[in-house]
């Protein structure tokens, strides 16, 4: 999968690295994501966000759509950052970090979890299964109607 990442420091770079283990082709730029920087999409097939360092707006999402973007992974367990509704609009897929996968962790600990976390979404996605507990799509899987929520079954949206 083709995918931008933005907002990254530098402590997070070599964990991100090593959770995908080149699975995914994943450019990673210090910029967050605005109107101006939502370009640097064009041609990638998902987004990698954080928290409100990165403008995903209606204005955004819909930049992105137009560029072809059909995932928004954001690797936080925060979502209140994201227009949830503009992206169903758009039909755009949106995933977090479960909050439970964090548990227990030190701090330390935490940018390893959240990359590795983020980097399962992208395999989900890119295998059409469910994200389970990390889909926050607007139509969840359980609303969905044709199937039922099962994390790691394909489902539709």
């Amino acid at each position: 999968m083709r995918v931008v990442a933005y907002s990254i420091k530098s402590f997070e770079k070599e964990p991100l690295a090593i959770a995908n283990n080149k699975k995914h082709e994943i450019t990673l730029i210090s910029n967050s994501l605005s109107l101006e920087t939502a370009a640097y999409a064009e041609g990638k097939e998902a987004v990698i966000v954080f928290n409100e360092e990165d403008n995903v707006s209606a204005l955004v999402i819909n930049k992105l759509a137009d560029l072809g973007v059909k995932f928004i992974a954001t690797r936080s367990t925060d979502t209140t950052h994201i227009d949830t509704e503009a992206a169903g609009l758009r039909s755009l897929k949106i995933a977090n970090v479960p909050l439970a996968s964090l548990s227990g962790l030190t701090e330390k600990e935490l940018p390893m979890a959240l990359a590795a976390e983020t980097i399962i979404n992208l395999d989900n996605w890119q295998q059409n299964r469910c994200l389970g507990d990390a889909c926050v799509c607007s139509k969840a899987c359980d609303q969905a109607g044709s199937k039922v929520h099962i994390k790691g079954q394909p489902h539709q949206h």
